[in-house]
């Protein structure tokens, strides 16, 4: 019989991204202690996410009850863990009206985080920050890829919320690991675009437009690319920088090194879901338009000013540093799909 590992705690354990590091870690022995904000409520959803990809043992799972606003129950939540993934984060859903507020809830949660795991004594946290922090306000003319070396530029025109709240809770984390970390490591995870197998109906906002093109409701995309990852190869980079030596005081892209325009991103769909080819879109929205429509749709305001922005990234580090083999972009979008499809999220007529 084998002994268990140590304690992990995954913060937001209803997540997507979470969620795949809580599998990969049970699997591999570890035990896991889960924050959810209502343990009535999530627990359930929680394990069938879980069993969904492929955890039938819970033995080694624990909840616990715990909110990123509040001090409330994180130095229990903390207590006996060797390792902590930060993964739970506002996304936007609309939820901050207010951007200056939803800078403030991320800056202030993962700073509550830091504070709880260094005064337990945690030996390492990894922090699930976002290319949003890296690729932001830059100039269009650049034709290097984005590595760990670049940060958003906060001063450029026209930044989106998110991004900047993702930005300034990473700038936060570093600030306080240099000066209040009391020997407490941290790495940092900086994934593009994720996909890759959904667990339930409760995912992220990265995978809905997978959803949307496959039941037809758009007629045309916009003039964006972007880099992409599978969310189980973002998990398992989660581990690898949990546990490597040469990961402490490191930001990791996670990244297939791919560019994918959204068209692209459709083709890939229409290959390997030729039940959906009529569904899926063929045409690119002229910037002007998506900008003119941004005017009066909030929801249009991130996407339209990511039009013709340049998009290409690099893995390089996490590759030669921690021995990463991710999927390929192709194989992460039809991966989405496929779960939607499987979990009869998307409907076939």
């Amino acid at each position: 019989m084998s002994t268990q590992k140590e304690l992990v705690v995954v913060t937001g354990g209803t997540g997507f991204i979470a969620s795949h590091i809580i599998i990969q870690l049970l699997k591999q022995n570890y035990r896991v202690r889960t924050t959810v904000r209502s343990i009535a409520k999530k627990e359930a959803l929680v394990k069938t996410m879980l069993a969904t990809g492929g955890i039938s043992d819970f033995s080694g799972l624990e909840f616990a009850e715990a909110d990123l606003n509040a001090d409330h129950n994180w130095s229990a939540v903390m207590n006996g863990a060797t390792y902590v993934m930060s993964v739970a984060s506002s996304t936007p859903t609309g939820e901050f009206a207010d951007a200056d507020k939803m800078t403030t809830t991320a800056v202030n949660g993962v700073l509550r985080v830091l504070k709880f795991a260094r005064d337990a004594q945690v030996k390492r946290v990894v922090l699930t920050s976002a290319y949003g922090a890296i690729g932001m306000g830059h100039s269009n003319k650049r034709t290097e890829p984005f590595t760990e070396k670049d940060w958003t530029n906060l001063n450029a025109p026209a930044l989106d919320p998110y991004q900047r709240s993702k930005t300034m809770a990473e700038h936060a984390a570093w600030d306080f690991i240099k000066t209040a970390s009391n020997g407490l490591e941290m790495a940092v995870i900086n994934p593009v675009a994720v996909m890759g197998p959904v667990l339930s109906s409760d995912y992220s906002h990265s995978n809905r437009q997978i959803q949307d093109m496959l039941e037809g409701k758009v007629p045309a995309v916009p003039n964006v690319k972007s880099g992409y990852v599978d969310v189980r190869d973002v998990a398992s980079l989660h581990l690898l920088a949990m546990t490597s030596p040469k990961a402490a005081g490191q930001r990791f892209l996670a990244t297939t090194g791919e560019t994918l325009s959204m068209l692209e991103v459709a083709n890939v769909l229409r290959r390997a879901f030729p039940n959906f080819a009529n569904k899926i879109p063929k045409r690119v929205i002229p910037n002007a338009v998506l900008k003119l429509a941004a005017r009066v749709n909030p929801l249009l305001k991130m996407v339209a000013s990511l039009t013709g922005n340049f998009a290409d990234t690099s893995n390089a580090k996490a590759k030669e540093l921690l021995d990463w083999q991710p999927r390929s972009a192709e194989k992460a979008i039809s991966a989405t799909a496929q779960s939607m499809i499987d979990l009869g999220i998307v409907k076939m007529d």
